[in-house]
């Protein structure tokens, strides 16, 4: 059974910094994409970032370019999003995405596994 949980969220004023984590099990994140997404209420949910698997190539939306970092333990078969510079737009659920199934890496219907979400609020 595959599990994705998410932890590091919490509230953090702007221009600060949080990391959050994707502990996966059931699964490898040396053999497996995995992204981070979010969403902010009443909002769609948009892709933030991804570490792609057998390329090892990491992409990034455009709003976090510079200011997040994605990466990953294999040994813990963990990935994590430093986010840094945060922004209240930064505001929203983070949720962590696995196994992706083709197309685009930012579509939402494009992997087969999700977590539940960790919340982050950035207060200005």
């Amino acid at each position: 059974q595959v599990q994705l949980v998410e932890s590091g969220g919490g509230p953090v004023q702007a221009g600060g910094s949080l990391r959050l984590s994707c502990a996966a099990s059931g699964l490898t994140v040396s053999g497996n994409s995995v992204a981070w997404f979010r969403q902010a209420p009443e909002k769609e949910r948009e892709a933030v970032a991804v570490f792609i698997a057998g390329s090892n190539k990491t992409d990034y939306a455009d709003s976090v370019k510079g200011r997040f970092t994605i990466s990953r333990d294999v040994d813990k078969n963990t990935v994590y999003l430093q986010m840094s510079s945060l922004k209240a737009d930064d505001t929203g659920i983070y949720y962590c995405a696995a196994a992706r199934r083709g197309g685009s890496w930012s579509s939402t219907s494009g992997y087969n596994y999700w977590g539940h979400g960790t919340q982050v609020t950035v207060s200005s």
